[in-house]
């Protein structure tokens, strides 16, 4: 390949900046949900007014990530990276993906079927499913489930980081580091 047709080695600076503002957003709302079910002091509610729109931010991100990957692609794998790393590294990706959507549309829904109100910047977002006891209850199963998934995800995410940027020293993780 010639150099202008070389695939490149780092995610686009959108890629990036997606990724890391996600990061913070995510680890936030994890953090805000265990304060949540955690405790029933008045903080709850002030917890609760930060984690439904931030759910709906991080939905929206997630969307425009995911199209953003669908257009641009990622950076090939090293080639010397075992294939089952490989496969654990696109595997894990998929499940972001499906978690960083999933659990806001699932939050979402189980506050439809309670009749709370989900606002973000000052808009009251429709219901998305009818009114239901059962299916309220149904949903923050999952929702707590997933979001503890998500949370052990996270951590192997980021022993894997460490793994490639400090012991394979491959290029995986300059690829999506802030800086060069």
């Amino acid at each position: 390949m010639t150099p202008s047709h070389a695939p490149e080695a780092r995610f686009s600076p959108l890629q990036r900046a997606l990724h890391w503002i996600m990061a913070i957003c995510i680890l936030s709302m994890l953090f805000i949900g265990v304060g949540m079910v955690s405790t029933i002091r008045p903080d709850y509610l002030t917890l609760v007014s930060i984690h439904k729109p931030l759910g709906i931010v991080i939905l929206i991100l997630a969307l425009i990530r995911l199209v953003t990957r669908l257009v641009k692609g990622a950076p090939p794998l090293p080639a010397n990276m075992p294939e089952p790393m490989k496969l654990a590294a696109r595997l894990s990706h998929l499940a972001f993906y499906a978690l960083m959507i999933a659990l806001p549309l699932i939050g979402w829904g189980m506050l439809s079927a309670a009749d709370y109100p989900v606002v973000a910047a000052g808009v009251r977002l429709p219901a998305i499913l009818p009114h239901s006891n059962e299916l309220h209850s149904l949903l923050w199963d999952a929702h707590r489930f997933l979001a503890l998934c998500f949370f052990a995800l996270i951590v192997v995410h980021l022993a894997a980081a460490l793994f490639h940027a400090l012991v394979r020293r491959d290029g995986v993780f300059q690829a999506m580091s802030p800086w060069r």
